[in-house]
């Protein structure tokens, strides 16, 4: 429990930083698209100072990405040993994305301006927007195969899980649906942070020129980005309720099996100890459509699926027992034989680890209460996903309005909605934090879905150990959580004028301190020539 609450801690806090990475980058790609295409200064401005605020976010996320990784094998060592063949590929890939390609890439990025051509800058800061998205691919790679163990299988010689088609870990459908999923929930956060900083200043009066047009191109990327979010989710949803039936009844708290097509409940109190959901209502038809995408299909409820794990319970008895006498003699064909058979319920067998040494001589009544441990927290599951739905449904209206009212060239002036901006600031991140506790706390008892349970995944280290790291992360995380608010707010409050040209501002102050000083010296002239007037004029500017 304390190892899944480090990786919890660790997890959410480091995807605090990768939704507005995501968006800044694409959102910056296209600001600066506008400037090579008008050669307005403006958008030079709001391309480099945007890009500012996701460079600091950028720093931050690659470092609190690294603690991550490490616990792979410092916490989760026996997952690692188990599936460490497939979950290690895409890891590794994702590690050179984000450390070779991208850091490379954003060099290229911030300091190319006065090194490279319009055209050939622009091109690689597109291209830093589609590395930091394929990073993004291949974490999702990683996570989906947790959820949808394809392309796999258990040796029983090795004792561990090997790849068969990594074709098919690449292509899994819930990793796909996940990908588009989560970097569409990344565009509505780059789009939203945008809106509300712009407000912000709107609201104190200055930068308006800069906050208007800022706002017009983010109201029309969240706008898009709003829409898919829910569609891809419904996609999301379609695979759940086929690759993971549990979490999906959970998600609803569907206690029973309904009638062809389910119904979607809209509110409800559940009740997990009686099995029931109290004060439900419900809106027919609909979660049928989206789980099964037909009006004969059903959808089976808790009670139900529970029954269906108890027999794989007691077919996993039979594939470990295959498992040891292989191990044995590993000529076995007999003992061969009934592995192929049972081999996709060996998961499930594992689970009576929790209740018996020897899996083998397991009861009754241990078997059913290993089945009933394939039922997650359904209450947290229920009314977090409907947190999420709900700011899903915000999100859509607040950039509808905003594009209406942007196109009319009106936005800026509707203060309530400016208001309504600045504070709109933290749903995103609420939204995408509730979306990963609903596919992780979701997919429990499990690491990897009906493969490997999580108990099982622990690394043999002691309570103090991981308490003591805990605190370190923690008091880490907090230093970098001061340096990354006390960064943004700074640049923020400086605006893009201060952000920007302050550097120009002490060249020029240099300049007519210089200046002054000719001035005063033996011979010189008084009369100030026309380039002083211009350096005079420049700096009253900035």
């Amino acid at each position: 429990d304390l190892s899944r609450l480090q990786f919890a801690l660790t997890a959410m806090y480091h995807f605090l930083f990768v939704p507005l990475t995501l968006g800044l980058s694409v959102l910056v790609a296209m600001m600066e698209t506008v400037y090579v295409m008008t050669n307005r200064q403006i958008w030079r401005d709001m391309t480099k100072f945007w890009g500012l605020l996701f460079g600091i976010n950028f720093a931050i996320g690659v470092a609190t990405g690294l603690t991550m990784e490490f616990q792979f094998g410092m916490n989760w060592s026996y997952y690692s040993h188990y599936v460490g063949d497939i979950f290690g590929a895409p890891l590794a890939i994702e590690g050179l994305m984000a450390f070779f390609l991208e850091a490379t890439l954003v060099g290229m990025m911030f300091f190319g301006w006065e090194r490279l051509s319009k055209v050939g800058h622009l091109t690689v800061t597109w291209l830093v927007a589609i590395a930091t998205n394929l990073s993004a691919l291949w974490i999702l790679i990683a996570n989906g195969w947790m959820q949808y163990p394809v392309g796999s299988e258990f040796n029983p010689e090795t004792m561990r899980m090997e790849v068969t088609d990594f074709a098919a870990v690449l292509f899994n459908p819930v990793a796909q649906s996940k990908f588009v999923h989560t970097v569409s929930a990344g565009y509505v956060t780059g789009a939203i942070f945008v809106m509300a900083i712009s407000a912000f200043y709107v609201l104190r009066g200055r930068n308006i020129a800069f906050a208007k047009r800022s706002m017009a191109i983010a109201a029309a990327f969240g706008m898009a980005a709003s829409l898919s979010v829910v569609v891809l989710g419904d996609e999301s949803g379609y695979t759940t309720s086929h690759n993971q039936q549990m979490k999906m009844a959970a998600m609803e708290a569907m206690w029973e099996t309904e009638p062809a097509p389910a119904g979607l409940a809209i509110i409800g109190f559940p009740d997990q100890e009686a099995q029931e959901t109290h004060f439900e209502v419900k809106m027919p038809y609909v979660l049928g459509l989206i789980g099964t995408r037909s009006l004969s299909e059903e959808m089976p409820g808790i009670k139900e699926l529970v029954l269906i794990a108890e027999q794989r319970v007691r077919d996993g008895i039979i594939a470990y027992e295959a498992v040891m006498d292989i191990r044995e003699n590993p000529d076995d064909i007999q003992a061969k034989a009934l592995f192929e058979r049972h081999q996709e319920d060996l998961g499930y067998g594992l689970l009576l680890k929790q209740y018996t040494e020897d899996i083998t001589q397991a009861t009754e009544e241990q078997v059913k209460l290993a089945a009933l441990s394939t039922v997650p927290d359904v209450p947290t599951l229920f009314w977090i996903f409907r947190v999420m739905v709900g700011l899903g449904l915000f999100f859509i209206a607040f950039f509808a309005y905003a594009v209406f009212m942007a196109g009319k060239r009106v936005l800026h002036t509707k203060r309530w909605f400016m208001h309504l901006a600045l504070w709109s600031l933290p749903a995103p991140w609420i939204a995408s934090q509730a979306g990963w506790i609903v596919a992780e706390y979701g997919r429990q008892p499990w690491t990897v879905d009906g493969v490997l349970p999580t108990f099982l995944s622990v690394s043999s280290i002691s309570v103090f150990d991981v308490v003591l790291t805990i605190i370190a992360f923690t008091a880490f995380y907090g230093v970098m959580l001061v340096i990354e608010v006390y960064l943004m707010r700074k640049y923020i409050l400086l605006g893009p004028e201060g952000a920007l040209h302050h550097g120009d501002d002490a060249k020029q102050a240099d300049a007519l301190l210089g200046g002054g000083m000719v001035g005063a010296m033996p011979g010189a002239t008084a009369n100030p020539t026309n380039a002083d007037k211009a350096t005079q004029s420049a700096s009253r500017e900035g």
